[in-house]
C-alpha cells in the first residue's frame, strides 16, 4: 500500500515544514488538490504554491485536478515534474486526448471518478491511464466522512484485469485506520489521507498504520 498524504489538511502557514515532515515520515507521494471554484465549490492553490511544494518535497507529487479546464491546468502544473496528474471523468469530454497530453508532457496520466459515477464509464479510457482515483467523498472539501465504495473498487479491479493490469487504484476521501484494512482487501494500491494524518500528529505513525505496519 502506497500512502499519499494530502496537503489540503496541512498548516499552510508552515507548508514547507509540513511537506518536509511528511517526506521524512515515509510518505510515498505528496497529494496536491487543485480546485478552481467552478467544478467544485472551493478554490485551493495555484502554480506558485505548487512550485514551492515541488521544490521542498523529496517525494513525487500526485496532482489531483478538480477543475473545468483540464488542459489549461495541465500546462500550468506539468512543468513541476509530478509523478501523476489526475483529471475528473465528469469534467472532461475528450478523455483520451487529455490523457495523451499528460503523457506527452512526461507525466503519468490518471483519471478520477466521483462517488456517484459508475465504474463502467471508464472502460474505454482504462488502457490509456496509469492510475484511477476513486473518490470516497464528494470532491471539494477536506475532512468529509467516508462513503463506502468497496463494491466500486472490486468492480474496477475486475475491469482492470482485462483492460490494464498494471494500472493502480487510488482512493481519496475519509481514509483512516478505521477503513484502510477493508480498502486494502478490496484491492486499493494508493491511499490518500489528509485529515487522519494531520490529526494524528505523529505523521510517521499514521502513515505506517495506513501502510499496514503495526506501530
Amino acid at each position: 500500500m502506497l500512502v499519499a498524504p494530502s496537503i489540503l489538511s496541512a498548516n499552510f502557514g508552515h507548508l514547507a515544514q509540513e511537506v518536509a515532515s511528511l517526506c521524512e515520515a515515509g510518505a510515498d507521494l505528496i497529494h496536491v488538490d487543485v480546485m478552481d471554484g467552478h467544478f467544485v465549490p472551493n478554490m485551493t492553490i495555484g502554480p506558485v504554491v505548487v512550485e514551492a511544494v515541488a521544490q521542498t518535497s523529496t517525494k513525487p507529487l500526485d496532482i489531483h485536478l478538480m477543475v473545468e479546464d483540464n488542459s489549461f491546468f495541465i500546462d500550468l502544473f506539468a512543468p513541476f515534474g509530478p509523478r501523476y496528474i489526475s483529471f475528473h471523468y465528469e469534467s472532461e469530454r475528450h478523455h483520451h486526448r487529455v490523457a495523451m497530453k499528460i503523457r506527452e508532457l512526461g507525466v503519468s496520466p490518471a483519471i478520477a471518478l466521483n462517488p456517484a459515477t459508475p465504474v463502467a464509464c471508464l472502460e474505454e479510457i482504462l488502457p490509456f491511464v496509469d492510475m484511477v482515483l476513486l473518490m470516497s467523498v464528494n470532491p471539494g472539501f477536506g475532512g468529509q466522512s467516508f462513503i463506502p465504495i468497496f463494491h466500486k473498487i472490486r468492480e474496477l479491479k475486475e475491469l482492470l484485469e482485462v483492460k490494464n493490469p498494471d494500472c493502480l487504484i487510488e482512493v481519496d476521501g475519509g481514509v483512516s485506520d478505521k477503513n484502510i484494512g477493508e480498502l486494502r482487501k478490496a484491492g486499493v494500491d494508493v491511499a490518500v489521507a489528509g485529515s487522519y494524518i494531520f490529526r494524528e500528529g505523529d505523521y510517521k505513525r499514521a502513515i505506517e498504520r495506513l501502510r499496514g505496519v503495526e506501530v
